[in-house]
């Protein structure tokens, strides 16, 4: 297998006094071709690994992407999800809420697109959003945060009773990266139709948006749910070490085939 050493995922995981400290341009010492191979490599373990998921429908795994605009959230799916077996995966996106689902509790989105047994889900963007885009969309209150910090807390530990895995993963990429992507976008037509004008605005409240992700974190990072802060400015990097904590995860759970009794015998397909 080709998954990055724990040292190095681990330097991922968010430091609560400093979460965006580390390099968004950071590099590790790797480079793109070491990437590429790994990745090549890895992604049959993955595939098997989660067909065992999937075959013992017993733990679930939750992968919630989270980060700016143009961070590399819908790259991911495509380059690290694509390992897996469509029928065991369940991809999620969330955009701001429509008015249905204004009118319910915050979570109520969330809960309900939650992985059964044996499935993995990945969020793309989460139950986090009612923190950071809500406020800034005039979906709710500054003095409403509190509450809706603790409703996460409570949920996050209902994940465990649940034998859903959550994996936070916040993609960091610097302002300068963002607006070279919101470029690329704006001058290649087979990208120009992810833009919206919430794009432009998102990128001039930069600052004011990490500021209030740094709090976040910092506040709901747990050895129970770590957030990894993975540094984004390198699409390759990112893609490798995403791959290689879901790698680690899966590894966790000591994956086998279910030793399940036949429902017939040889004997019985023979005599038909």
């Amino acid at each position: 297998m080709a998954r990055l050493p724990d040292t190095l995922l681990d330097a991922c995981l968010c430091n609560p006094a400093a979460p965006f400290a580390h390099n968004p341009a950071g590099d590790f010492g790797l480079d793109k071709q070491q990437a590429k191979h790994a990745l090549a490599v890895l992604r049959p373990w993955l595939n098997k690994q989660q067909r065992m998921l999937w075959a013992n429908r017993q733990n679930a795994l939750l992968l919630i992407l989270q980060g700016t605009d143009c961070s590399g959230k819908d790259g991911v799916i495509r380059r690290v999800i694509n390992s897996f077996d469509p029928q065991g995966v369940r991809i999620q996106g969330f955009q701001k809420p429509d008015a249905c689902e204004q009118r319910h509790d915050f979570l109520w989105r969330y809960q309900r697109r939650l992985p059964g047994p044996g499935l993995l889900g990945v969020f793309n963007r989460s139950y986090y959003e009612g923190l950071i885009s809500d406020p800034l969309d005039g979906l709710c209150n500054l003095s409403e945060l509190p509450a809706r910090r603790q409703a996460i807390e409570a949920f996050e530990a209902q994940l465990t009773t649940q034998q859903i895995q959550p994996l936070k993963c916040f993609l960091h990429l610097s302002k300068g990266e963002q607006k070279n992507r919101l470029q690329e976008r704006l001058e290649s037509p087979h990208k120009r139709w992810k833009l919206h004008s919430s794009d432009l605005q998102s990128y001039r409240e930069f600052d004011l948006r990490q500021q209030r992700w740094a709090e976040q974190l910092s506040a709901s990072h747990s050895n129970a749910a770590p957030w990894y802060v993975i540094p984004a400015d390198h699409r390759w990097l990112r893609d490798w070490l995403v791959a290689s904590l879901l790698a680690r995860e899966l590894e966790r759970l000591q994956l086998d085939w279910p030793d399940t009794p036949a429902p017939f015998s040889l004997s019985d397909l023979e005599a038909t």
